[in-house]
């Protein structure tokens, strides 16, 4: 009896502790927006309880670690819910450009922006605050850093994304490791 009551409180503790920050890969950039990898329903009701008023998602639905009906979760809750489905294999500027549009809507808004682990939301990430936020670049690759280290693909994207912005992906405390001969 004494070991299923244990049992049962350590259940109960672990679900009762389903924070925003325990979210896989979770970074908080600034007091309005944070990036992270799939939460569950619970880390969801925990972003609303933390005055979350959007969440952004960059990946397909029937992603394998998707939750079921994310959708109407976050509507539920009363945030705005936004899902736009990018390829991993394929990320476009024209995908880039709608998130930033998105985002830049009511700037404001505390805002969740997410997709399975992390890699796609942190390059989204860093791209905007560079290009709209102003953030200086090492810092901004600090914090990508953190996450991943982009692979070919995504570093032909930002590199892409920054050109159509009229920057460059070098700063002086940038290493990009191999990939810099990529481009």
């Amino acid at each position: 009896m004494i070991r299923f009551a244990f049992s049962a409180l350590l259940l109960f503790s672990t679900l009762a502790h389903a924070a925003v920050e325990d979210i896989v890969n979770f970074r908080q950039y600034s007091e309005v927006f944070a990036s992270s990898g799939q939460p569950t329903g619970a880390q969801l009701r925990d972003a609303e309880a933390q005055n979350y008023q959007r969440v952004i998602y960059l990946a397909y639905t029937d992603n394998h670690s998707a939750i079921e009906h994310e959708d109407r979760q976050v509507l539920d809750l009363g945030m705005e819910y936004v899902q736009l489905a990018v390829d991993f294999e394929a990320p476009t500027l024209a995908e880039f450009e709608t998130f930033a549009a998105i985002m830049q809507r009511y700037s404001n808004k505390k805002t969740l922006l997410h997709c399975q682990v992390n890699f796609r939301a942190s390059t989204f990430s860093f791209l905007y605050r560079v290009i709209y936020q102003q953030v200086p670049m090492h810092q901004a690759k600090a914090d990508l850093d953190s996450v991943w280290q982009p692979n070919e693909t995504w570093f032909r994207f930002l590199v892409s994304v920054l050109e159509a912005h009229g920057l460059t992906h070098q700063c002086d405390r940038c290493d990009w490791g191999a990939l810099e001969f990529v481009k």
